[in-house]
């Protein structure tokens, strides 16, 4: 089974971290958040309280297939300031494992120079720290294992994507159909 870590910066989008977590948790996937905060209670751009299923410190990256990086302001920066998050946010790219981000949080990947010619998507006004991408401005972008969402209103399409990449084309569709977007 496939597991996928979503992190929890404070500030993060409630939309695209739980909408996000779902789609992967109705299609089997072991999905789980992830707060980067030092506290297992996460509070969102909305101000509602989220509480995370681990701490950072004690996620244990290694068994991962993807990373998941939500938007939301100050969420995106939150996350793009965390140091540890960067080396895994590299090793997981350099191993070819999946590193996924929509709205804002692109920047972190863009930052960290993952994104050099690759086509990536990010929320408007946010594509200057998308460094050497190739911006289309389309609502989900593939480009290896490098997975970018354009915003909140994507939040399904990015989530199916995330799901098929990890568990294939017929659990992503399965999916969508119960929940009647396809």
């Amino acid at each position: 089974m496939a597991k996928v870590y979503v992190c929890l910066a404070t500030g993060f989008e409630d939309v695209e971290a739980l909408g996000t977590l779902d789609i992967l948790r109705r299609g089997g996937v072991d999905a789980q958040t992830v707060s980067m905060t030092g506290d297992l209670f996460v509070t969102t751009s909305h101000n509602v309280t989220v509480k995370a299923d681990v701490l950072f410190e004690d996620a244990d990256f290694a068994s991962a297939n993807m990373v998941v990086l939500p938007g939301g302001l100050p969420g995106a920066t939150n996350l793009d300031a965390h140091k540890g998050l960067s080396q895994v946010l590299k090793d997981f790219y350099a191993g070819g494992k999946f590193v996924a981000a929509i709205c804002a949080a692109p920047m972190v990947l863009g930052h960290l120079g993952i994104l050099e010619g690759k086509n990536a998507t990010c929320y408007p006004s946010f594509e200057s720290h998308l460094h050497g991408a190739e911006t289309r401005g389309k609502g989900v972008e593939v480009a290896g294992n490098v997975i970018t969402g354009k915003g909140p209103g994507f939040t399904f399409d990015f989530g199916l994507t995330l799901l098929e990449a990890v568990a294939g084309k017929e659990k992503a569709e399965q999916v969508a159909a119960g929940m009647l977007l396809r």
